[in-house]
């Protein structure tokens, strides 16, 4: 297991009157690929600029490598930062760009030259050392930003929602060669985003935060599947969310149907939310010869469906069909390769271990943080 590098400890900050960050804990592994994820304003670019050393907290630590920077200087600290705008100088040339940092720390001729074939090279760059900024598309200038960063040799790249500016391909591009710098590098990345695409395909680790607060920290494949609460579960793509009552250990009521679940000590009786992917939602088609006698005196509660609705809605998707369900006073949203036309009814069904259960929040702001050692 990796050594925690930063921890950051009972951290807040506010601007004036507005509590952006409220004594967040979080701690960053070694050679981790760690992404803060969430809408605007829930404090992610203020905790990266804290890290940083852009902003200093109210109150709290940062702790580095064991060390305690809160109040050391952004160019004294051995990290750095990758904006969204690039930032780069229009009237330097590439190699003199990535060249700056090395520069002002009075590196050699040599030195400097061996660098920036380096990281022109690992960007994938090579012989655009004498072009000008101006020359470049967007998904190569964000390139460029890169290397400039990297060849200071930092232990942490911080990065700033750098993709936003650039269209769907070359952001997916831009993805993969994150991850392959990443693997290439051995450092430390901390990615700020708000697209949860992009959050579930680069990261180790996910830090999912709204209002100040850490929501949930997991892998993408632990926030995607297991999401601690709702508002988790609605961020991290489409789910059916949907106010439900636990009967008992491994028994859930959804929309007034039992409906067996794995999910244990929740108690009896008890209100919860429950979480189901539309890709989890399993549609068999009723015959519109069968009565609703028929399909309530079936032995097989799943062979007409345990909820039985009628296909409200259908979007083709490319991979998948879209479809929306209205079963038992709720609007179904369902992701199918098989298609189920408008107006046809249909049964719902569910696995079991495709039924996330959730305590339903005390209050709005309750935090839901799930730190995995």
């Amino acid at each position: 297991m990796s050594k925690h590098l930063i921890d950051l400890q009972n951290i807040s900050k506010s601007y004036g009157s507005n509590l952006v960050l409220d004594e967040m804990n979080l701690y960053i592994r070694e050679n981790e690929f760690l992404t803060l994820l969430g809408p605007s304003g829930c404090g992610k670019t203020t905790t990266l600029r804290i890290i940083g050393g852009f902003e200093s907290p109210d109150v709290g630590k940062v702790i580095f490598d064991g060390e305690d920077i809160t109040r050391l200087a952004p160019n004294k600290r051995q990290l750095n930062t990758v904006f969204q705008q690039y930032a780069l100088f229009s009237h330097m040339t590439i190699a003199d760009n990535i060249a700056f940092g090395l520069k002002i720390k009075k590196k050699s001729k040599a030195y400097i030259d061996d660098k920036i074939k380096y990281a022109l090279k690992l960007v994938n760059l090579e012989g655009y050392g004498s072009r000008y900024p101006d020359s470049l598309s967007g998904g190569q200038k964000q390139r460029i930003a890169i290397a400039r960063a990297i060849v200071n040799e930092p232990k942490v790249l911080l990065l700033d929602e750098p993709l936003g500016a650039l269209d769907l391909k070359l952001r997916q591009d831009m993805q993969y060669e994150l991850i392959r710098l990443k693997k290439e590098l051995g450092i430390t990345f901390i990615y700020v985003t708000h697209d949860q695409e992009e959050a579930l395909t680069m990261s180790d680790t996910i830090v999912v935060m709204n209002q100040g607060y850490i929501q949930q920290i997991g892998t993408p494949e632990m926030i995607y599947n297991e999401p601690e609460n709702a508002f988790v579960a609605d961020f991290i793509g489409d789910s059916n969310i949907i106010s439900s009552t636990m009967i008992r250990d491994e028994l859930v009521e959804i929309l007034g149907v039992k409906f067996p679940c794995v999910d244990k000590d929740f108690g009896e009786n008890k209100p919860v939310d429950v979480v189901i992917r539309p890709e989890d939602v399993e549609m068999v088609k009723i015959p519109e010869e069968i009565t609703d006698e028929e399909i309530a005196s079936e032995n097989n509660p799943a062979k007409y469906g345990r909820i039985q609705g009628v296909v409200t809605h259908l979007i083709f998707k490319g991979v998948h069909y879209e479809m929306e369900v209205m079963a038992n006073g709720f609007e179904w949203l369902v992701h199918s390769t098989s298609l189920f036309p408008i107006g046809q009814k249909v049964g719902i069904n569910v696995d079991p271990f495709n039924i996330q259960i959730m305590n339903k929040p005390e209050s709005e702001d309750e935090e839901a943080v799930a730190i995995e050692e």
